[in-house]
């Protein structure tokens, strides 16, 4: 029998300052791929009031149009107004990129400039449980969707005078190991002077935390909303962001461990990226090939070595056969050194930038690919 507990995740808007940076990130690798596919990128950035800095490292045919590219994230994300702490047309811009590490590009690249081995060493985990279709833990998948929902009702104009920042976090009650009820939504939203936070906190309700939680929420489900008091000043203004350090929120929420890299920003042959979304792409096949209920694979690599050092499966008691004959099918099935996963994901293609808000895992869109459950039969049919 499982356990009865509560468990938390938290999830962040795409005005949050580090889902700024992260944006900015991938906004860059897309343009730079869109033109050159063999791109080697690195980039980071930070934001703060009023200015906007990128640094990193690229190694590209292309070029990136920095000031543009940063300038229309933000006016899509939102900060058009100095009043929500930003402005897209009158925010600093600076920037500093230089070449790749030629030890580095020599480790990667074999003959013909094709990716060879892992772009630096690093852990990565990857991680599926049956509790949402999408194969995510619950509290994670709503908290996604809170922040989400609240940037739909923004843009639309459905709750008039909010700001881009925002963020969510929900508590689930478990009762036997199972997701039970919503016990609590936390809900930060920035909003213009002059709302009065009453009318803010029904209209959440509402619009946001029923439309999201369904079935999760009810009478009992504590709901706090800016809990501290007004959210006037948000955004860069507000808090300093940077690249990657949302990581938690951008992978499982805390229910599976994190190896501790960034992902966006990175191009695929870094396996901070390519690893943790063939990591996704092998528990989430575990598990809807009825193998385990909770699937977590951990991958290990060292830079300039092809195919990982190690692989490590586990399934918390749930699998229907052994941990080691999965970790065998997981050989057999599925490509792990980095050129292997980025030629069968897809990878080099513009697609990062909506993987860079609402997390990389669990999204059932175009150019997700390591979403896929191609592998399920296969793995079904020779565990026998």
């Amino acid at each position: 029998m499982g356990r009865d507990f509560l468990f938390t995740s938290e999830s962040v808007t795409e005005g949050h300052p580090d889902k700024i940076c992260d944006q900015v990130a991938d906004a860059i690798l897309d343009s730079l791929i869109a033109q050159d596919p063999a791109s080697r990128v690195a980039v980071e950035c930070m934001v703060t009031t009023g200015s906007v800095h990128v640094a990193g490292e690229v190694s590209t045919s292309g070029f990136a149009d920095v000031q543009r590219i940063v300038r229309g994230v933000l006016e899509e994300i939102g900060y058009t107004n100095p009043d929500f702490g930003m402005d897209c047309h009158d925010a600093g811009v600076w920037v500093s990129i230089h070449e790749q590490s030629r030890e580095i590009a020599d480790g990667v690249l074999g003959a013909g400039g094709r990716a060879r081995g892992a772009g630096d060493q690093g852990i990565m985990f990857g991680f599926a449980c049956d509790e949402t279709p999408a194969l995510m833990p619950l509290p994670i998948t709503l908290a996604h969707g809170l922040c989400r929902r609240m940037a739909e009702v923004r843009r639309s104009g459905l709750i008039p005078f909010l700001g881009p920042d925002g963020k969510s976090q929900v508590t689930v009650e478990y009762r036997d190991g199972r997701p039970a009820h919503a016990a609590a939504v936390v809900i930060a939203q920035q909003h213009l002077k002059g709302l009065v936070e009453s009318r803010l906190r029904q209209e959440i309700i509402e619009k946001v935390i029923k439309p999201v939680c369904g079935p999760y929420f009810d009478g009992s489900t504590r709901v706090l909303v800016n809990a501290s008091g007004s959210f006037t000043v948000g955004g860069p203004e507000a808090d300093t962001g940077v690249t990657g350090r949302k990581i938690v929120a951008d992978t499982y929420g805390g229910s599976a461990r994190h190896g501790g890299g960034a992902i966006s920003g990175k191009d695929p042959t870094k396996v901070d990226r390519s690893g943790s979304y063939a990591a996704r792409w092998i528990a989430k096949n575990v598990v809807a090939a009825g193998l385990a209920t909770r699937c977590e694979v951990q991958l290990a690599y060292a830079i300039g070595q092809p195919d990982p050092l190690s692989i490590c499966v586990d399934t918390f008691g749930t699998g229907t056969v052994a941990e080691a004959r999965i970790g065998e099918l997981v050989r057999k099935h599925f490509p792990l050194e980095p050129a292997g996963v980025i030629a069968a994901l897809d990878l080099l293609r513009p697609i990062y930038r909506k993987t860079a808000a609402y997390g990389h895992f669990g999204r059932e869109e175009p150019g997700f690919t390591w979403e896929r459950t191609d592998k399920a039969d296969a793995l079904r049919t020779d565990a026998g």
